[in-house]
């Protein structure tokens, strides 16, 4: 019997917007906003062991929810939550995810590191996962300047 050996990848954005750590933390934890550059949240509160949801396109036997738990807050710093969603039934789209997301926040001249870390993606199974979100990401991520610049 042969075994697939799996590995395990990280999605990395990282972007340097104009504005203050305050105020991308305010566009990070507020459910409405949130909404705005990414999904709507269902019962999101920026507040450790808070349990909430985002709904997606469903696949195979998965019903399209992506279940979160908050798992790290430290105000205008960094932010994190579980990412799990996905079905043991589905190969490709859809398949059994366990993931971490964490935001970081960095002041630096003129405003604002921001560090997306998608974390615990296993190869080969979340695959495909691994590549519709690193590319998905890559265009959330500046959506969050949008959010950002309403807010001044």
């Amino acid at each position: 019997m042969t075994q697939t050996a799996t590995m395990t990848r990280d999605i990395v954005v990282e972007e340097i917007f104009p504005h203050t750590a305050e105020t991308i933390w305010k566009a990070l934890t507020s459910g409405g906003l949130i909404a705005r550059w990414l999904m709507e949240p269902k019962g999101f509160e920026p507040v450790v062991g808070n349990r909430f949801t985002f709904q997606t396109t469903p696949a195979g036997e998965w019903d399209g929810a992506i279940h979160c738990e908050v798992l790290e807050v430290v105000p205008n710093r960094r932010f994190a939550h579980s990412w799990k969603g996905g079905h043991d039934g589905n190969q490709g789209y859809g398949s059994r995810l366990d993931t971490t997301v964490t935001w970081t926040l960095e002041p630096v001249e003129g405003g604002t590191r921001v560090t997306l870390t998608h974390a615990g993606f296993e190869l080969p199974r979340n695959e495909i996962a691994f590549q519709n979100m690193g590319g998905g990401w890559k265009k959330v991520v500046p959506r969050l300047r949008a959010i950002a610049d309403d807010l001044n």
